[in-house]
């Protein structure tokens, strides 16, 4: 595996954290500054820097990550009550780590755009 983001790093075990769900194509861990009271990272093993850079042959990726996000809320109790799934794409769409990524906000109503 190439690139060298803060989550290759996790991967490769280089630093630490709260990881919550690993299989062969990904891992998953609590974000650092979490947005929500639950705020988990679910990130692909493979490097793909922004989604602009999936290619169709990586598709299936996005499918796993979200499937592995609903799996996780299903499996914490609180799928039932609702989650939101996140992915940035670039500066303007708030990408600070360039590895693709999913987000998993929960365990709070969360606001609609334009509320705070």
């Amino acid at each position: 595996m190439s690139g060298d983001t803060i989550f290759h790093r996790i991967i490769r075990r280089e630093i630490p954290a709260n990881i919550v769900h690993e299989d062969e194509h990904i891992i998953a861990f609590r974000d650092i500054a979490p947005q929500a009271p639950i705020h988990i990272l679910f990130v692909p093993k493979t490097t793909i820097p922004t989604l602009n850079d999936v290619q169709p042959d990586q598709a299936e990726i996005i499918g796993r990550l979200a499937v592995a996000a609903a799996n996780y809320a299903k499996a914490q109790g609180f799928a039932e009550d609702g989650y939101r799934i996140v992915m940035n794409c670039n500066d303007h769409g708030g990408q600070t780590v360039f590895q693709i990524h999913l987000h998993l906000l929960a365990g709070a109503p969360l606001g609609r755009f334009g509320t705070p």
